[in-house]
């Protein structure tokens, strides 16, 4: 009897110190969660402290960000859950594929997926995260350990560390020993670009679907291994705003299912319930609405899951700010906020487990009978390949399935003429049979037509890859399978000539840039045709590359192999022509076929300039055509060298009069210069230009 009491003692002492052994954030950083902003690299030492010393949670790294930062993963849920934890996973994703086999499966928990920080300055949500791995960790109460074994929980600490980073490096430098609330102190404004965008100022939080940037395209790989049933979004927005969660504003896509409006209700419905218990204001069903596809909340909901936006007041707000309201707004305010809405959500998942799980079976089992809409294939056609391969891309980062060409002749919605026709099924033409597991997510990317119940709506309301790729497509009332699952490369027929007296590159796509910066990374000569010309059979357009042997071979070794090798890295042709003498046209001695140089480009950036329209054209540069810019501020302008730069790009942007005046003497120089969007406004009425703005004529009322 004594050995059995002194084993029970010894066996509580064991559980007591293992849970000793798990610090809380307080007692590892070393300082007060929420009277700080923690940076990443601490947060990362503190999930895998954390992990190491817990049974109940899985670490996973899936990915690093541009600048090198870690992106992670926390699995969390009770240890019997834990032990076949793989088993479980797997089991999710035979539902997720509409597995036959899945029926028979039983004792399957629901997956919870908490997302935070996908805004670097949002900067509330990743210190939530410590606090919620903490809790989970230890579950050392009832309700935790009973909602753990309904549910597997997956933390995201920060989806954007860059981002978040910037933001609190920056208010850690300006902000005093003491926080000051004033709003209209120097610690409640950001310097440009902010800590929202990532690395190449992309909105992180609107490239779900487009998986452009890198760490999206890491994390939804991480999502599809997973693919859970719940899926939350942490969010701030103005430090004014009472808090916003579920259920969500009109306009609601039509694809959303009565299942998954029903149970936003729910979530919110518990949510609510703690924050009346502590008098907290929040509201539902306005602004955020569910439309757009490529949110953190709706790509989830077209994946099969209750996809959910949180937004806690606190955008501005650092570690204290006066409201409108004269109350005084905290962090540790903020993380209060997120961390209840956090463990409400985990409750309501847990209570209803088994529906959450049953009815994300149903969701794509209906996909692969049922799919909705009036469609049941997209054929996309083949008129430019480079284009299609770039949409065949995005496909599969989706786990879009798809195939290529059918000898049929079908009759469908046409995307240009926006008439039914009939057209023919080529053999490289994209088809893409919604009868499958994404069937609404695809449906929704290539929906001609998005209805939209509200125009009162957050973001944009068309996006159909068709248009957005450039290609013409056709929507099929009629459900049909592709007959090949690769493209059909197509070798073009090129003439043998032992010495040619120039090789000619018809210029299609992006790719021909691509290639022709690695010819003038080995130094090739390279003209371009200002009008198009005709050899033998072969017509070549305006904007055509030619390269001259002659004026090559004293320059370059071996330039034939050397055309030969660029044309296998970037899949293009290069042309052999045997005479300088053409066939319609001008003869390849003119003068319209002028020597190309390297253009020496500069970007303006800074205050002025909207700092998406820079990171769009940074990130093109630099990751697409690989390509150097030099980033240059407006206060440089005034001193711009023509032998430097002799190529400026104005993004987007609110530029003062000084601009115009500032590279008048640069222009004059021969500086070319090019204005995007309202860049142009800088130059209206201003010398050299000749730039005037249209005017329209009004419109009366009775004209309507």
């Amino acid at each position: 009897m004594k050995k059995y009491i002194l084993s029970l003692i010894f066996v509580g002492f064991l559980a007591t110190t293992v849970l000793a052994q798990i610090p809380s954030p307080d007692e590892f950083l070393g300082y007060p969660l929420g009277s700080k902003f923690t940076p990443h690299y601490k947060v990362v030492e503190y999930f895998k402290k954390v992990t190491a010393n817990a049974k109940n949670i899985q670490l996973q790294t899936y990915g690093k960000t541009y600048e090198g930062r870690e992106l992670l993963l926390a699995v969390i849920s009770d240890e019997a859950n834990m032990n076949r934890l793989e088993q479980i996973r797997n089991n999710n994703l035979a539902l997720a594929n509409a597995d036959k086999n899945a029926s028979k499966l039983t004792n399957q928990p629901a997956i919870l997926w908490l997302s935070y920080n996908v805004h670097g300055n949002e900067a509330n949500s990743t210190e939530t995260s410590m606090k919620v791995l903490y809790t989970l960790a230890k579950a050392d109460d009832s309700n935790t350990k009973a909602w753990l074994k309904n549910t597997i929980v997956i933390i995201d600490p920060c989806l954007n560390p860059d981002g978040r980073d910037r933001y609190v490096v920056n208010y850690n430098q300006v902000s005093g020993k003491v926080p000051n609330p004033d709003p209209s102190a120097r610690e409640h404004t950001e310097p440009w670009p902010g800590g929202r965008p990532n690395h190449y100022y992309y909105d992180l939080n609107r490239d779900w679907a487009w998986q452009t940037q890198i760490e999206t395209q890491q994390r939804i790989v991480a999502y599809h291994k997973w693919m859970p049933q719940v899926h939350v979004d942490f969010h701030e927005q103005s430090y004014n705003e009472p808090y916003y969660f579920a259920p969500a504003a009109e306009p609601v896509h039509q694809d959303i299912t009565t299942w998954q409006r029903e149970f936003q209700v729910t979530v919110g419905k518990n949510n609510a319930k703690y924050f009346d218990q502590n008098g907290w204001q929040y509201f539902t069903k306005e602004r955020f609405d569910l439309l757009y596809p490529s949110y953190g909340d709706t790509y989830p909901l077209y994946n099969g899951a209750i996809g959910m936006t949180y937004e806690q007041g606190g955008i501005r707000g650092g570690l204290a700010v006066i409201t409108n309201d004269g109350d005084t707004l905290t962090l540790k305010d903020r993380i209060e906020h997120h961390f209840t809405t956090s463990m409400a959500t985990l409750e309501t998942v847990a209570t209803h487990s088994d529906k959450l799980v049953s009815e994300f079976k149903k969701y794509f089992e209906q996909s692969v009978a049922n799919p909705p809409g009036n469609y049941k294939t997209y054929v996309v056609k083949a008129q430019n390949i480079s284009r299609l391969r770039k949409l065949a891309e995005l496909l599969k980062k989706n786990n879009i399935a798809f195939s290529f060409g059918a000898d049929k002749t079908l009759s469908g919605y046409n995307f240009e003429t926006q008439k039914t026709e009939s057209f023919k099924v080529e053999r490289n033409d994209l088809v893409l049979n919604l009868q499958q597991p994404k069937a609404v997510l695809a449906s929704v990317l290539f929906e001609p037509k998005t209805v939209v119940t509200d125009s009162n709506t957050y973001d944009i309301t068309a996006w159909a890859l068709p248009y957005a790729y450039g290609l013409n497509a056709y929507a099929v009332k009629e459900s049909i399978n592709g007959s090949f699952n690769s493209l059909e490369e197509q070798k073009s027929v090129v003439p043998i000539i032992d010495k040619p007296y120039a090789w000619v590159l018809p210029w299609s796509s992006v790719t021909d840039a691509k290639a022709l910066i690695a010819l003038h990374n080995e130094k090739v000569k390279i003209r371009i045709a200002e009008e198009g010309f005709t050899v033998g059979s072969k017509a070549f357009p305006a904007g055509s590359l030619l390269i001259y042997r002659a004026e090559n071979e004293r320059v370059v070794r071996n330039i034939n192999q050397l055309l030969t090798k660029v044309g296998a890295d970037f899949s293009t042709t290069f042309y052999p022509i045997a005479s300088g003498f053409v066939d319609k046209g001008k003869d390849f001695g003119s003068s319209v076929y002028r020597m190309l140089t390297m253009p020496k480009i500069g970007m303006v950036t800074g205050q002025e300039t909207s700092s998406q329209s820079v990171g769009e054209m940074w990130y093109f540069f630099e990751q697409e055509l690989n390509y150097p810019v030099n980033m240059l501020t407006t206060q440089s302008l005034a001193y711009l060298d023509i032998n430097k730069i002799n190529t400026l790009i104005l993004p987007d942007g609110s530029y003062s009069d000084k601009v115009a005046e500032q590279l008048t003497s640069w222009i004059n120089l021969g500086g070319k210069l090019i204005l995007m969007e309202d860049a142009i406004g800088a130059m209206i009425g201003k010398k050299p230009f000749d730039i005037k703005r249209k005017v329209y004529p009004k419109v009366e009322d009775k004209d309507l």
